[in-house]
């Protein structure tokens, strides 16, 4: 059976509509395309070759395929804007599904859009590849009469690998095609009842470039485009092939494209037949779900695995590379049934030894200076042998890091005993096996035993993922993306349904010679956790970032709470802080977005961060992008969480080791830090927030305010005296001000406990007080009257004591204003 019937057949079983391609066109669009889709090589009807083309000469061919080449071109191009056009309206009604009146919910959102996103990048990155090889071999066209010379730039034009590289992709079509059923229920249900979607999805327009005409199309129209693409892509790789001389260096990678894209399309058809080999007692039959490459540590050591999810088991395997004339394989490793199956997902711990750390820091290196290479290779003329053996080293090493540096790990435990373990690099990735994972388990699917050396086999054919997610394999660099610093600050969250510990997990993607994941601090136990904290990524070829919100409790392990994924744009992106609010799931997530552009720089080993004990106060507010510390907000957090009942807090001192501890993580890792905070003796952490303010290398009130502020002490009228304090604290430095306010507010409410703590105003200022404010060093020739030590701590004490009585001291300010960019608005995604 041809292969496009095969096709066909599948799309009617599932119950999608199939149209012949000229009433789609004539009902669907205006005529213009159908013009400018007459000659394309995507047509069932294009340009047919004979089946023995060898009776032409090779520079015969050589014409023949450079015209289709150029069809081709064309016929992408005018794919694109019609991708485009069904993906201009998405923003949009992202935006109105977080309002009262949405046009779409968000879940309808995600499902009329499902893999188009997708689908549009991947295409685009084969225009512009197709684009550049055609526009070089343009360059090199011959005048009339050198028909030879034609003929050797020609056979120097090669493309095989950039319809490799895409049909290796296309098993997003495959979840498009699942999908494609519930989007156009969406779009008529939505189309009959919204008056303002039926007049979106009846005439969306497209400009057809050049000629600045407009094509009008429905909405579900353009969803049914993909469906057609993906029927033709065999049809298009066979006349290619056809006009390819054997001895060509196109000829076996294009075989091999053209048998891939057979053996999707072939296999999408089978995957439904197969489906009914074997059928369960629920109804349900055996069907792959998901697949994609990890990292199996059953054996102890990590081995990169080809990972396939069943209705009713897990299968791993390993994959064989074809050799000569032969079929690629999979080789079975292990199953896990899922009926009865437990999971449960963990951080690995960071593998620190100097030894490992610079074998990383050195596969970074080395695809540093590869991915330099790659570019000053594009520009020379005679690059295209040496850009190819730059881009497969460089995705060597790639994959060397995909293998040595995850660092989460999915545990799987079966009823009968057996347990298997895979590590990912991607937290978000992680969550979305372990939900499809749930699903399943939850459904109590029986498992019929099965053949493994059949379904391991069946797997070439089922595949939806051709290769690991590696960033090097893109061929064409997007002008979009980003290269540069990006910057996120994490604010607040909302929605939370029960008070929870949460802390954010921000992944991006592009090259991976930078770290690409980030976490916050976890709050304290809130229904609106607060961080305010700066997250700061080194990016290169970064077009998408993730975020998700995970629930800490003791003793049990992380949930996460919601995810999402936010696509990033240079041109929306700039300098300024941007502030937007996105929904992740039942929490709603406020941050801001900055983004500076710049060469990348080379990586650095490992980023220590810098200590934030002795050292100054401005300092490290600059380094953490605040205005007061981290260490101070999550010690005093921590005391108001379980230490306002604490008899003696801040006077009675936790145990030295304790203390140390906690001050030598707070200089290492600010996450570590608070994790050992949540469960440290309360009055070590009081201890440490005291040691903090005591190891200043400047006192928090300035040294030159202190004879100012002593002498408000003799002022009688304490109201007079309180405005004169508070003017004087106006001229501390930001981070110093709002920092002694900060822990002024913080001490008010230990003391409104007093009853039960027994730590009144005075007391604290008598702890406090020598820590906060102390005299200027004595200097030669320094003039003004020496004070003793009695009346130095009289001062001391008596100002925090004065300013702990103020009843309408400053609110301080925590972070820095970070939605500067007066036309910015916050945006619901």
């Amino acid at each position: 059976m041809d292969v496009y019937q095969e096709a066909v057949h599948y799309l009617e079983s599932q119950h999608i509509p199939v149209e012949t391609e000229p009433e789609v066109l004539e009902e669907d669009v205006f005529p213009e395309e159908v013009v400018t889709s007459f000659l394309s090589p995507l047509q069932a009807e294009s340009i047919d070759f004979p089946d023995t083309p060898t009776l032409c000469s090779t520079e015969e061919m050589l014409e023949r395929r450079l015209v289709v080449l150029k069809g081709i071109l064309e016929s992408e191009e005018v794919y694109l804007r019609e991708l485009e056009t069904l993906l201009m309206p998405m923003k949009a009604l992202r935006a109105s599904a977080g309002t009262s009146q949405p046009v779409l919910s968000s879940q309808q959102v995600q499902t009329v859009f499902y893999q188009v996103p997708e689908l549009r990048d991947m295409h685009q990155s084969f225009y512009s590849g197709l684009k550049a090889r055609l526009s070089v071999h343009s360059q090199t066209d011959p005048s009339p009469g050198e028909n030879r010379e034609m003929g050797d730039a020609s056979f120097e034009l090669t493309v095989g690998d950039l319809f490799l590289k895409m049909v290796n992709q296309i098993g997003l079509y495959g979840g498009f095609i699942e999908n494609y059923k519930a989007a156009v229920q969406v779009v008529r249900k939505c189309t009959q009842s919204d008056p303002r979607f039926r007049t979106l999805a009846e005439s969306m327009m497209s400009n057809n470039g050049a000629d600045r005409a407009r094509t009008k199309y429905t909405f579900e129209a353009l969803l049914y485009k993909p469906l057609d693409r993906v029927t033709k892509t065999t049809l298009v790789l066979r006349d290619l092939l056809k006009t390819t001389p054997t001895e060509h260096r196109d000829y076996p990678v294009l075989q091999e494209a053209l048998r891939l894209s057979r053996s999707f399309l072939s296999g999408v058809n089978e995957s439904s037949q197969c489906k009914r080999e074997v059928t369960l007692s629920h109804g349900m039959r055996r069907q792959l779900m998901r697949d994609g490459f990890v990292v199996d540590v059953s054996e102890g050591e990590g081995s990169l695995r080809h990972l396939f999810l069943y209705t009713d088991l897990l299968l791993c395997t390993r994959f064989k590379h074809a050799t000569r004339g032969k079929q690629d394989q999979y080789r079975f490793c292990w199953y896990l049934p899922l009926a009865g199956l437990r999971l449960r997902w963990v951080a690995v711990e960071e593998r620190s030894s100097d030894t490992h750390l610079r074998t990383l820091h050195s596969i970074r290196t080395k695809m540093y200076l590869l991915r330099q290479q790659l570019k000053q290779q594009a520009k020379g003329t005679r690059g295209t042998v040496l850009a190819a053996r730059s881009r497969k080293k460089l995705e060597q090493m790639e994959l060397m890091l995909f293998t040595h540096s995850p660092v989460y790990r999915l545990e799987l435990h079966s009823p009968n005993g057996k347990s298997h373990s895979f590590l990912l690099s991607s937290l978000y990735e992680l969550e979305e096996w372990r939900e499809a994972i749930f699903k399943l388990t939850t459904e109590s699917v029986e498992t019929v035993p099965p053949d493994l050396l059949t379904l391991s086999s069946a797997c070439v054919k089922l595949r939806m993922t051709q290769q690991p997610p590696l960033h090097s394999t893109n061929t064409v660099e997007n002008e979009k993306s980003l290269c540069g610093t990006l910057s996120v600050a994490i604010h607040s969250a909302h929605g939370l349904q029960q008070p929870a510990s949460v802390y954010v997990c921000v992944e991006v993607d592009g090259y991976e010679f930078y770290d690409k994941q980030a976490q916050t601090h976890s709050s304290v136990l809130s229904l609106s956790p607060h961080w305010d904290q700066e997250l700061s990524f080194q990016v290169d070829g970064a077009q998408n970032m993730r975020l998700l919100c995970v629930s800490q409790s003791d003793g049990q392990d992380d949930t996460v709470l919601g995810k999402a994924s936010l696509w990033l744009e240079s041109k929306s992106l700039s300098k300024r802080w941007k502030r937007q609010t996105l929904h992740l799931g039942q929490v709603e997530l406020t941050l801001s977005l900055k983004y500076s552009a710049h060469p990348p720089d080379p990586p650095s080993s490992t980023a220590q961060q810098q200590p934030v004990f002795c050292v100054p106060i401005e300092t490290v507010a600059q380094q953490e992008g605040v205005l007061v510390p981290h260490v101070v907000r999550c010690c005093a957090e921590e005391v108001e969480r379980r230490g306002m009942d604490e008899v003696g807090i801040y006077r009675i001192s936790g145990t030295t080791s304790d203390i140390s501890t906690l001050k030598a993580a707070f200089n290492s890792n600010l996450r570590e830090a608070v994790t050992r905070l949540r469960c440290a003796e309360v009055n070590a952490v009081s201890g440490v927030l005291k040691l903090y303010f005591r190891e200043l290398p400047e006192p928090l009130i300035p040294p030159e305010l202190f004879q100012s502020l002593a002498r408000t002490l003799d002022i009688q009228d304490f109201n007079t005296r309180l405005v004169s304090m508070l003017s004087l604290l106006q001229s501390c430095p930001d981070a110093n001000r709002h920092t002694f306010l900060y822990l002024m507010h913080h001490l008010q409410r230990v003391s409104e406990k007093q009853d039960t703590n027994k730590m009144s105003p005075l007391n604290l200022a008598t702890v406090f007080g020598p820590s906060l404010l102390r005299p200027p060093k004595a200097t030669l020739g320094q003039d003004g009257p020496a004070i003793d030590i009695s009346q130095e701590v009289v001062v001391q004490v008596q100002v925090v004591f004065c300013y702990l009585q103020c009843n309408n001291l400053p609110e301080a300010q925590i972070a820095l204003p970070h939605d500067t960019d007066a036309e910015d608005e916050t945006t619901h995604m």
